[in-house]
């Protein structure tokens, strides 16, 4: 797409986007010199599933509501997501987007991923409710939920990861710049891992309150994981190769949890915050024996733990878990504002999420220490080929 016919798409001149910056940058790829060493690595943008997802998580992850502008159309939404598929499968390899100003910051990607979801929002501004899964809606309240505006729902999702923290901000601006006829910026939830490198790969994460966080997720690339994760397109066939994402901003007192010993943070998880072995076993993926019995009679992993009610009862109520830790200013009351960004992804939230959600908020223990505070739901559709774009076989 040249440059001029991408401007005219959007109905913006040169000071639209920058000004003066834009005599270099519009229209100019910077490419990387001939025989330059190639030491930042990349992830692959086109393929059958919207990169962000299967990919091991980066050490930063920000997330972006967006609600549609008023009159905002199925023709603004499919302008927006060729813009969008184009800066992104660019931004992801290493290259300066199109009429990017800022050309340079996007030569180390550091893995970078950028992935695209529909709130329900986007179905009707398209005239396509017909087409909006039946799950695509915001959770039903739950007893525990102190859910605050300002973190709820959105049309639009963003999700943007990548190991360096620079890559991330500069193709968020990217995407937003050119996405700011159409939508406007709801809410954003930047999330953290540990640094790459600091760990050994395959380590699963500590939140903030020191619990190793995700021990049971299908494994990356197994038939499993695409039985749970992927959709298989029965209810809406231009949903076959996507999947759903439930992303739920968890505050946790941290002021409040220093107060608890170790022997009770143990029980209240059910799992020992030394290593993230359950109770009943010796290493962090032993299976848990939920029936076993200490000398008192009384069950060794509590029944009220949180992994005794976050297990799946059925078959398919199970999801891939990701977690990000977040940290605000605090409020001046504690020493602290921290939290999780918990995401979950699989093939139908009614089916697979919401009956563990329900368990979790009718009786964990760990209810005490962790208040939702944000909730949002978005269909991911799949990935696409090169010439495509992502979202075509819904608006196209």
């Amino acid at each position: 797409m040249a440059d001029i016919s991408r401007r005219q798409l959007f109905g913006f001149g040169a000071a639209a986007v920058g000004g003066a910056g834009l005599g270099l940058g519009a229209g100019v790829v910077i490419a990387r010199p001939a025989g330059a060493e190639q030491i930042s690595e990349t992830v692959l943008f086109h393929g059958d599933h919207q990169a962000g997802i299967e990919t091991p998580p980066q050490a930063h992850t920000t997330f972006v509501g967006l609600d549609l502008v008023p009159g905002a159309d199925r023709a603004a939404l499919v302008r927006l997501m060729r813009v969008w598929t184009d800066d992104a499968s660019r931004l992801t390899e290493g290259r300066g987007a199109l009429a990017d100003t800022e050309p340079d910051l996007a030569t180390a990607p550091a893995r970078l991923t950028v992935t695209i979801g529909f709130g329900p929002g986007v179905f009707r501004a398209a005239g396509l409710e017909d087409r909006r899964p039946s799950w695509c809606n915001p959770l039903p309240p739950f007893e525990i939920d102190r859910l605050e505006e300002r973190w709820n729902d959105g049309d639009l999702l963003l999700q943007v990861g990548s190991d360096d923290p620079v890559s991330v901000v500069h193709a968020l601006r990217v995407l937003l710049k050119n996405a700011r006829n159409t939508a406007t910026i709801r809410w954003v939830q930047r999330g953290f891992r540990r640094a790459r490198g600091s760990e050994p790969e395959g380590t699963t994460m500590r939140n903030l309150m020191g619990q190793v966080d995700g021990t049971i997720n299908p494994r990356a690339g197994s038939d499993d994981f695409a039985r749970v994760v992927w959709n298989d397109g029965v209810e809406q066939p231009w949903m076959a190769g996507g999947t759903s994402v439930v992303i739920r901003r968890i505050r946790l007192d941290l002021d409040g949890w220093d107060e608890l010993d170790r022997p009770g943070r143990d029980e209240v998880m059910g799992r020992r915050m030394s290593d993230g072995a359950p109770l009943t076993g010796e290493s962090e993926f032993d299976v848990p024996d939920f029936d076993a019995v200490g000398p008192g009679g009384l069950k060794i992993i509590p029944e009220f733990s949180h992994i005794a009610r976050a297990r799946p009862l059925a078959p398919r109520e199970r999801f891939l878990r990701r977690g990000y830790n977040y940290d605000e200013a605090p409020d001046g009351i504690g020493v602290s504002d921290s939290g999780l960004i918990f995401v979950a992804y699989q093939a139908d939230v009614d089916v697979q999420y919401l009956p563990v959600q329900r368990r979790l908020a009718e009786a964990d223990m760990f209810n005490q220490w962790s208040t939702p505070i944000g909730s949002a739901v978005f269909a991911i559709p799949p990935g696409c080929r090169e010439g495509e774009y992502l979202g075509e076989g819904l608006l196209g």
